[in-house]
């Protein structure tokens, strides 16, 4: 995944959290708020995808170009799985 789509996805999550800061600043009905608030959870789920997608394309870097220190390699490459392990 190119840099690009890594940036429009969380452009769109930013938008998404300033709609929300702007309808609590014109005060706007609570439950017009609350509703908007399911778009959270959009946005929880487009930066998990960022960082699933950007953990690949590390793990694939390491595996495909491998690093002249082994043991760095070995605990670069647990980092990332623990972290994906822990996220789910």
């Amino acid at each position: 995944m190119a840099n690009s789509k890594y940036i429009t996805c969380l452009k769109r999550s930013e938008g998404q959290l300033r709609g929300i800061q702007k309808m609590i600043e014109e005060e706007r009905d609570c439950i017009d708020i609350i509703t908007q608030f399911n778009a959270v959870h959009a946005v929880r789920s487009s930066v998990d995808r960022v960082i699933e997608l950007l953990i690949i394309e590390n793990l694939m870097e390491y595996i495909n170009t491998p690093l002249e220190n082994s043991v760095e390699q070995k605990e670069k490459i647990e980092k990332a799985i623990k972290y994906i392990v822990k996220s789910k």
